[in-house]
């Protein structure tokens, strides 16, 4: 979590509110500021009037208080204001992410329009309130949408392959598409000899191909092609588009715990390797339908070096040899 926050240092003024202004290149001025009850604010400045724009496009967002006000003289306000102290951390990334696309705007019309669908796709992360992710859950889902964007680089609808990510929806396999299941694992450069299974039946599925694909990161923060997973969420929604697909992507997102915080900026994944493995006949594995009766919740460390026989080219999972 950074150590300061930008309302810090933002006194409680005994009426209206105190603000400091965002650094950036935003075609209208914007500010973080405090209201005389100590409530945090982003203000966006408008010129002009507003108002039916507001009220056609208005949105409501849980735990934000969304405004239109009158400002100076030819001039209107949109305000933020958090609700709930707790949820700081998780409004800061709204803020920011809103004035950096704010930059994208022409005029005051515009920047309303931006900051108003913004704050609607924002309504998906804060409904889910998320959580914040351990480093091996920041992995995780790194090479999870890893390969949902080598999905999406096939000639798969993108509605499609959404569907097929069911690690969100806590299914047994990470992808499931056509007759094809795979479960996807991420290592650190720490980690070199095992893989850790997390359950009897993540390498047991009744559909006819089950893979189990390994990606191998490394922290390399200046390494050419490095990116966080706010990066390749951002590279996803880019390719996605259309809003509904993005909404959909932003749902199992927040079913991860993942909202866009600040916090996944770092660290920054080079991907190392990438290797993947037929699980069939003879596979190092245990299954559900082949444990005795009692025995639950069975977790377990594959040594990589027996998995070295059933290794195949990525391209298998895709229908290629």
């Amino acid at each position: 979590m950074p150590e300061s926050s930008p309302w810090d240092g933002i006194g409680v003024p005994g009426a209206d509110f105190n603000v400091r202004q965002v650094m950036g290149n935003t075609v209208v001025p914007c500010f973080w500021g405090r209201d005389r009850n100590g409530a945090c604010l982003f203000i966006v400045e408008l010129q002009g009037d507003h108002t039916g724009q507001y009220r056609k496009n208005a949105v409501t967002v849980n735990g934000i208080d969304v405004d239109l006000r009158g400002g100076d003289a030819g001039r209107q306000r949109l305000v933020l204001a958090l609700e709930k102290e707790v949820d700081r951390d998780l409004f800061e990334g709204l803020c920011r992410t809103l004035a950096s696309a704010l930059e994208h705007a022409t005029d005051s019309v515009s920047s309303l329009a931006v900051a108003l669908a913004h704050l609607r796709r924002w309504k998906t992360f804060l409904s889910g309130r998320g959580q914040h992710l351990s480093a091996e859950e920041v992995r995780g889902l790194f090479a999870e949408i890893t390969f949902l964007l080598e999905l999406l680089d096939r000639p798969v609808p993108a509605v499609a392959a959404l569907e097929a990510w069911l690690g969100p929806d806590k299914s047994h396999q990470d992808f499931i598409f056509g007759n094809t299941a795979v479960e996807i694992k991420s290592l650190s450069g720490a980690e070199r000899s095992t893989v850790r299974i997390s359950s009897e039946d993540q390498l047991e599925s009744l559909n006819d191909a089950l893979f189990l694909r390994i990606y191998r990161l490394s922290n390399l923060p200046d390494a050419a092609g490095a990116r966080s997973l706010n990066a390749a969420v951002a590279d996803v929604q880019a390719r996605l588009g259309e809003a509904e697909a993005v909404e959909a992507f932003d749902r199992k997102l927040v079913a991860h715990g993942y909202a866009p915080l600040p916090d996944y900026d770092e660290p920054t994944f080079v991907i190392g390797s990438v290797t993947t493995y037929r699980v069939q006949d003879g596979f190092p594995r245990l299954m559900r339908s082949q444990l005795s009766t009692g025995i639950a919740r069975v977790a377990y460390d594959i040594r990589l070096e027996t998995l070295t026989p059933y290794e195949c080219d990525s391209a298998a999972v895709f229908g290629g040899e």
